[in-house]
């Protein structure tokens, strides 16, 4: 009853209703009477998902630890500054080409950067979130808080990567499917 209030008197509500933004999202039926599609695409910026995944493994870390690592330490240690590095330059490649940082609107790139750290990966900020969330596992020498790390990188691939890749392949078109095939998404 509600969706069919809205639906009938907020134009905004009905375009959202009738055309969703991902097809293939999360469809939800409500007192049978219309369809839903919830669309996670774009939605929660890779910086706060890499916060929310430290956290759960935290937590995995809290409920199940685990035997700890000796020299475990360094090694962490080692992981965050790669990762550190990957996201800076990633970051400054985009600033010098005077680019879009925003992962939600990718859309608005206004050039492609295949010079510097992006020879080496598409997503060096990702590379580098990933990186810090291997290293903050081997920090907390839980084996079972790096299948979170898994988690991140297909929630990733899926919601972040997939839908940014198709927004540059529209604007950029064949220059970025020969880059794309150049280049490997992570490493």
């Amino acid at each position: 009853m509600l969706l069919h209030k809205l639906h009938s008197h907020h134009p905004w509500w009905s375009a959202m209703v009738t055309k969703p933004l991902c097809p293939r999202g999360i469809k939800i039926i409500r007192d049978g009477y219309r369809e839903v599609t919830l669309n996670l695409e774009l939605k929660i910026p890779p910086l706060l998902l890499m916060i929310i995944f430290a956290v759960l493994m935290y937590i995995v870390d809290t409920l199940f630890p685990s035997a700890g690592l000796t020299g475990h330490y360094l090694v962490a240690l080692v992981l965050a500054m790669t990762g550190i590095f990957f996201i800076i330059a990633g970051v400054l490649y985009f600033y010098q080409a005077k680019t879009t940082v925003n992962p939600i609107t990718p859309e608005d790139s206004s050039s492609l950067v295949t010079h510097g750290i992006y020879r080496i990966t598409r997503s060096p900020m990702y590379v580098g979130f990933a990186m810090l969330l291997v290293g903050w596992s081997v920090l907390l020498s839980n084996v079972y808080s790096l299948l979170l790390v898994f988690g991140f990188i297909c929630y990733l691939n899926r919601y972040q990567i997939k839908p940014e890749e198709q927004a540059l392949e529209n604007l950029f078109g064949e220059k970025y499917l020969a880059y794309k095939k150049r280049v490997s998404r992570w490493l």
